[in-house]
């Protein structure tokens, strides 16, 4: 329930006023925060019990502008007529015959009508190998097609239709296992569950080829997390992406070291260079330990050769090792080639400030969005900063679609007398006070025009591991995580590239090699975005 405080004059708003005032502001937030839970669970409670959910809450307004009235005559948007079967395949033809045809009538062709239709069912194939004994006793076995799997009963159509169900539909187990026992097939939960996560090596090879080829080709990527519990224990999920890949990495926590480590993909190497000893002076690591870490080897093939090197240069305190195994992780990522210039666009989160830092405008606006005024003072200072953000933000819109290099330093000055302002609410101030802390990340769309000002692809590309997470909970297993991590970057790395998913499934499955691997078709995109940049500038 809100508290409704009468409008205190200016002249009695002592310091001690002001800070009771956003006591009672912070209690207010915690109640909306508290009343948003109960609507979720209510939600929730009607998902099951199938009733009609409450409408959704409108969009942040930084990603939704006023658009221009709409003509009522013109047709919408994207209307374009089409024929509804010139893409169809036709795979069989039954003629229909006139069941009676008056005398003297005159044939005259045939009228053409196109019905698509799904065939399910069990298809129980008995393979009757030739058995024969060769002159000299061996035992000899004609080989099953080459498509089936060593071992197993169970054919490519049918492991790919559970692949697909299980990580792109989000068929739970215990539902998927009904479904086929229903449609005729005889499967057992424990052989379902090793379809899903066991013998899945060429698929984890592939999706461990997806972060370095995109890195390599990639002027920025975009991070988040989200929960994950495995075993019981809570942990975190990282999705790193672009409009060309997606990548996801469950782990027991999150941190810089992690993130980083995530980064390196599957080398486990650490590296002291020039980007590793330029992390240690940032983070202020004592000069007498940077110089007793460049002593000795400057590459180390895996982490224990690393922790024995520390504990060589009696480096024993936490957060030592932690700075010092953070620079040789950075040293790798940039011995492997990645650019020290990669821009890693974020919510503003501490554990991504590595290399060349952006953050999301969304995120910085985000708590002065779910403020809750308590005067009509307050509302209107609210909406004024509000408003001073809307407007900068849409000047940046521009900037990225047209940069010109001219009108940085109008954009930058705006910026700082925005951040800079007193508008006489501890609440506000504190916001514009973190928008100055963040001031490079927030602005590095003035250096890179190609850097997105938010991260809502990162938040679309998490959307479907968190759906995943909340129908069929955590992971209980290494290779169930690994497998979960392994389809999701692959499916949603498919969807960028504009690969078929279960087309995708059917080539790997069965070992066609017809569709290329997906590194490379993130290379080449990479490459036909940068010929197309070059027309367009040339063109200009």
């Amino acid at each position: 329930m809100r508290i409704l405080l009468p409008d205190i004059p200016e002249a009695e708003r002592t310091p001690l006023v002001r800070q009771l005032l956003d006591i009672i502001f912070f209690q207010q937030e915690r109640i909306q925060q508290l009343e948003e839970r109960v609507h979720q669970l209510e939600d929730e409670i009607a998902r099951l019990k199938g009733l009609k959910p409450r409408p959704r809450i409108a969009p942040s307004s930084l990603e939704s502008p006023p658009r221009p009235p709409r003509d009522p005559h013109a047709r919408r948007p994207g209307f374009t007529k089409r024929s509804k079967t010139a893409e169809l395949t036709i795979t069989e033809e039954t003629v229909v015959r006139l069941p009676h045809v008056p005398e003297g009538a005159v044939f005259k062709g045939y009228e053409d009508f196109v019905v698509q239709d799904l065939v399910l069912k069990p298809r129980v194939i008995l393979y009757r190998r030739e058995h024969w004994q060769a002159p000299d006793g061996r035992s000899l076995v004609a080989p099953l097609p080459a498509e089936l799997i060593p071992g197993s009963h169970f054919g490519p159509d049918l492991i790919c239709f559970i692949l697909h169900q299980y990580h792109h539909q989000h068929v739970t187990q215990p539902l998927l296992a009904e479904q086929l026992r229903q449609l005729g097939f005889d499967i057992s939960a424990g052989e379902l569950s090793r379809i899903l996560t066991e013998g899945k090596d060429a698929f984890h090879r592939e999706k461990d080829e997806l972060l370095p080829a995109a890195l390599a080709v990639s002027s920025y990527i975009e991070v988040d997390d989200t929960g994950a519990r495995h075993r019981g224990h809570t942990g975190a999920c990282t999705q790193i992406g672009n409009e060309l890949f997606a990548v996801f990495a469950s782990t027991d926590s999150k941190s810089r070291l992690n993130f980083l480590e995530i980064l390196r993909g599957p080398r486990t190497d650490y590296v002291i260079n020039r980007a590793a000893v330029a992390y240690w002076r940032r983070q202020k690591l004592p000069l007498a330990i940077v110089g007793r870490l460049r002593r000795g080897p400057q590459r180390f093939a895996d982490p224990a050769a690393w922790r024995a090197h520390l504990r060589r240069a009696g480096i024993t305190g936490p957060r030592h090792v932690r700075i010092a195994s953070e620079g040789a992780l950075l040293g790798s990522l940039i011995a492997q080639g990645v650019s020290p210039g990669l821009v890693v666009l974020s919510d503003g989160a501490e554990q991504y400030d590595v290399l060349a830092h952006a953050v999301c405008w969304i995120h910085a606006e985000r708590p002065l969005a779910r403020m809750i005024p308590y005067s009509e003072a307050h509302r209107a200072a609210i909406a004024k900063v509000r408003g001073e953000i809307w407007e900068l933000y849409q000047d940046l819109k521009r900037y990225r679609r047209h940069p010109e290099p001219l009108r940085r330093p109008d954009l930058e000055a705006r910026f700082d007398a925005m951040c800079s302002q007193r508008t006489g609410f501890p609440s506000i101030d504190g916001v514009l006070k973190e928008m100055r802390t963040h001031r490079a990340g927030l602005l590095r769309v003035l250096e890179h025009p190609e850097v997105p000002l938010h991260t809502n692809l990162s938040e679309r590309h998490l959307r479907d591991y968190v759906k995943k997470r909340k129908v069929s909970g955590g992971t209980r297993s290494e290779s169930g995580r690994r497998a979960r991590d392994t389809f999701a970057s692959l499916k949603k790395t498919c969807r960028e590239l504009g690969v078929n998913f279960w087309a995708y499934l059917q080539d790997r499955v069965r070992g066609v090699g017809q569709i290329p691997r997906l590194a490379e078709l993130i290379r080449r995109k990479a490459e036909e975005a940068g010929a197309r940049k070059a027309v367009a500038a040339l063109s200009v």
